[in-house]
Order: structure tokens, then sequence, then C-alpha cells
């Protein structure tokens, strides 16, 4: 064992952490163990989106994980701006065609059980995956306290666990980032510790979504040339997943007061809680229901809906840290947003890329692991921060909520969400990695 770094254990096996397990198996000196809480991968779930940006960090690990995820989706890898999403004006008898959002390059869709499929498939054999293991706390060492003393992490079944470093992955309830929250808030004066605790509960952000996956093959037997069948259309958001097999169905619903405040320091004082479980089973007839009087093209694909959920969409509050210590958070932990740029997954593939590169720097060890932390976290917490407020913007663009005209709408929306085509992660890893090497200073990238 005298060959091995570190130890790293992740907490949560959701797109972020299977990306952070995938990228750190290819460093033969770091030791992984992945802590899911469900106890298996099954195939419920959504679809997912996976813009150009993100997509290049995935090609990074390897032609064959490429090759898997343009399978499982559908598509072929291009650079050329293509058609990505269809805007129309459906709230009305006649729809109103808006504009179409061009991309450099496909946005990727998955139904999120085959994406985790895809990357469970390449792990290496040495990154062991425990299932049902919900985090309920760890504890660390004192940054100030000397040797090589484990984290120790306590599950709710139990058992206990040990690692070097810890990452919380798991997602927007963290048990990770409340812990980390407590550690960062001791010590602390009264009013910076009351503004680190509120960071703990995710906010609700006053948007609300139904949710439902609709059989193409339902769907086709009704209107064989829908355009849901084809190309993604928003607001509703549909588009087909597995490749063709199911639609994925998302519309929402906005309080334009509380989306306007969702990432204040202050929102917790004052904003309700969502009234309700975050998530709820709904029939056919309440998934159609927020939707009647729409157009008539959008008849046959709420015809098609068997059953659905509701969400309240809730995000977390813009951190005063993703790291503590021997312990960081990625993902939906450190920065939950609105999905109104469908942006989310791809921040927790980034997080996770970057995470492990500082990880397998060759100057980074046990003694000098907290340094490569607060490297990862100077330079993705400004970006990710800077996403969720062009996600949470975009959500008022698509439901008519800002004093933009139709005729520019369409040239707003873009310039808000080009960086995910146009921009690339390289820059942040060469920044980080200038940084562990003693030259350079992290920057908001967005």
């Amino acid at each position: 064992m005298s060959d091995i770094k570190f130890r790293v254990a992740i907490c949560g096996g959701g797109v972020g952490g299977l990306t952070l397990a995938l990228t750190l198996s290819k460093y033969p000196d770091i030791v992984v163990d992945v802590y899911e809480s469900t106890a298996n991968y099954s195939d419920i779930g959504a679809g997912v989106g996976i813009w150009p940006r993100a997509f290049k960090v995935l090609r990074k690990l390897g032609h064959d994980v490429e090759r898997d995820l343009l399978r499982a989706a559908g598509h072929k890898w291009t650079e050329e701006f293509v058609p990505a999403i269809n805007y129309r004006k459906s709230d009305q008898p006649k729809g109103e065609q808006i504009f179409q959002l061009m991309t450099k390059g496909d946005l990727m869709r998955f139904h999120r059980s085959d994406f985790h499929h895809v990357l469970l498939s390449h792990i290496s054999p040495s990154c062991k995956v425990h299932y049902g293991k919900r985090l309920v706390t760890y504890t660390q060492p004192l940054p100030s306290s000397r040797g090589n003393s484990p984290v120790t992490l306590s599950f709710t079944d139990g058992s206990t666990a040990t690692c070097d470093i810890l990452v919380g992955a798991d997602g927007v309830r963290s048990s990770v980032r409340a812990c980390m929250m407590r550690e960062m808030a001791a010590g602390s004066s009264e009013a910076r510790a009351k503004a680190i605790l509120s960071c703990i509960e995710p906010v609700w952000s006053g948007a609300t979504a139904y949710r439902t996956l609709i059989c193409a093959e339902k769907l086709r037997a009704r209107d064989p040339n829908h355009r849901a069948l084809k190309e993604p259309t928003q607001f509703f958001l549909v588009y087909p997943i597995s490749l063709g097999k199911y639609i994925n169905f998302a519309g929402f619903a906005l309080r334009p007061e509380l989306v306007r405040t969702a990432y204040q320091d202050d929102a917790d004082a004052t904003r309700p809680a969502f009234n309700g479980s975050w998530v709820a089973e709904l029939s056919a007839a309440q998934v159609a229901q927020p939707f009647e009087g729409f157009e008539e093209e959008t008849k046959p694909l709420l015809e098609c809906v068997d059953r659905g959920t509701l969400w309240g969409v809730h995000t977390v509050k813009h951190l005063p840290a993703h790291n503590f210590g021997r312990v960081a958070i990625l993902g939906d932990a450190a920065h939950a947003m609105m999905p109104f740029q469908g942006s989310g997954a791809g921040q927790g593939i980034e997080d996770a890329y970057l995470l492990a590169t500082v990880l397998g720097h060759k100057s980074t060890t046990l003694a000098t692991v907290t340094h490569a932390l607060s490297v990862y976290d100077k330079v993705r917490r400004p970006f990710s921060a800077g996403v969720a407020e062009r996600s949470r913007r975009n959500g008022q663009l698509c439901a008519l909520q800002e004093d933009v005209g139709l005729k520019e709408l369409g040239e707003v929306i873009t310039k808000n969400w080009e960086w995910a085509w146009l921009s690339e992660l390289d820059g942040a890893v060469e920044e980080a990695t200038q940084m562990l090497e003693g030259g350079g200073t992290a920057r908001p990238l967005l």
C-alpha cells in the first residue's frame, strides 16, 4: 500500500459523482470508494441534457467512453452550428413560432439511467461502489492538526467508513454540505456564522415542474409527425431520449417575485417554503391541467401522459466556499440551480473533472491536499455561480417575465446561453494547474 497517495470517498453516485470516480480511476495511486444512497441503479429517472462544453469534458475520458455515450444518445459528434431548441409561444389556441436556438454542436440528450450505466461500465475495478449508503455525518481532523488521521463517515444503516479525502456529490439536500457549513461556522463571528448556517437548507426557487416520460410509440400512433418526436421544444420543454423510445416532458410554473430573489443572501428570511412534498405523484389529468388552453400541438402530448410528478424546484444559495479542510462538494450539493439552461448536470461534470485534475496533480499529497481543494474552489465557484444566475434569468425570459419583445427574445436568450457551446473548461484546467505549481490567481471565467 506504500504506493497509494490517498483514499477518496465520494458520497453520491449521480452524474457528478460517477464522473469524478471515472476520472480519478485514471490515477493508479488514488483509491476511490463511491457511497450511493440507493440500493441499485434503476431505470427510474428523467432526461438529462449535456451541452457541448460539458460533453467535451466527457470526451477527455477516453474514446470508448465517448463512443458509448454517443450510442446511448443516438447522436454523432459535431462542432457545426445546428438547430437545438425550437421556441414557441404555446399558451394560446393558435401557437406562435418565436425562434430556433442554434448552437455550435448538439445538445446530447440521455435517459439519466443510460448515462449512469455508461459511466459505471468504464470505471476501473479498483474503484468500489457501495450501495444503500446514505451519509448522516462525518468527522475530520482539525485543519490545524498534524498527522494523517482519517476522515470518518457515518451512514444511516449504522455502519462507518474512513477515507483521506471526502467529496460530497450527494445532491441538493447534501449531508456533506450541511456538516461542512457547520464546521465553517464554528469559530466565526455571530453574523458570519448565521450567514454560513443559512446555506445548509435549500430554498424554494419559486418554480415548480410537471415532469413525466411519454411513450414515443403512443405519441406516434396519435400524431406520426409531431415535432416532439424529432426536436426539443420549450416552454414547456419536450425532447426525445433513449434512442427515441421516450419523450422527456417538463412543464413549468413560476412565481416571478421568488425566482428573482432565489440566490439573495437573505432569501431564506423572507421567502415561503414550498407547500407540500418536494416531489409528489400526479395523475395524467393533474399533469395536463396547467396546460389547458394551450395550442393544438400540445394536446397529443398531454393525451399520451400516463402519470407524472410535481417537483418543487429548490436551489442552493451561493456558498462561502466549496471546500473545508479535506472535504469538498460538487454538483447540486454545491450549487443546485434552476433547470432553465439545462446545465446542472454539465456543471457537475465540470466540477468533477477539475477536482480530479487537482487531486491527481503530482504536487498534491495528503499534506498539501487542502491547498489543492482551495484551488478547485477558487476556480470553479465563481463560474458555477454565474451559470446559476444565467439559468435563473433564462427561466424568466422563457416565461416572458422580462421586458423583452418577442422579436428580441431569441437574441437575448442566445447571448445569455452561448457560453455553453462557445467556451471550454480547458482554460480553467490550465489556470488551476498554474496555481498548483505556484503561479496565477483565479478569476471568474463567465
